[in-house]
């Protein structure tokens, strides 16, 4: 029994040697590390995150094109109504011109030549107007 004893407590005292912590030296932190790969999980939030990121970037980009339409289409609209306006400013005064043109005068021969070539006086002398 002795004997029995004797290797119970070597057996004990290896697997308390064993169990017991030794004290290992603490890492140092090393800035050298190389770096590790994130976990898949983490992957796939990364790019759920540039997914959404890229979303609104795209999204931005869609509204400020859509603005950049409107504003291009109301300028269109100012434009062709500005025209419009000159246009008739033009036409009123080629009226007046023509009501204020002597035929006979040397002047008014040679608009009657012009004219010629024009469906009516009115667009010759928008024509004589605007190019002078």
């Amino acid at each position: 029994m002795d004997s029995i004893d004797k290797l119970l407590a070597e057996l004990k005292t290896e697997y308390e040697e064993v169990k017991s912590p030794q004290p290992q030296p603490q890492p140092q932190p090393n800035l050298a590390q190389p770096f590790t790969q994130p976990s898949p999980k983490s992957d796939s939030l990364i790019d759920s995150l540039l997914d959404e990121v890229k979303a609104d970037f795209v999204e931005l980009d869609m509204a400020e094109e859509l603005k950049r339409q409107q504003e291009l289409k109301q300028e269109r609209i100012r434009q062709e109504k500005l025209k419009a306006k000159q246009q008739e400013a033009l036409k009123n005064q080629a009226k007046e011109w023509l009501a204020k043109l002597d035929p006979f005068s040397p002047e008014g021969l040679w608009f009657e030549r012009f004219a010629e070539g024009y469906p009516s006086k009115l667009e010759a002398a928008i024509e004589y107007l605007q190019n002078s």
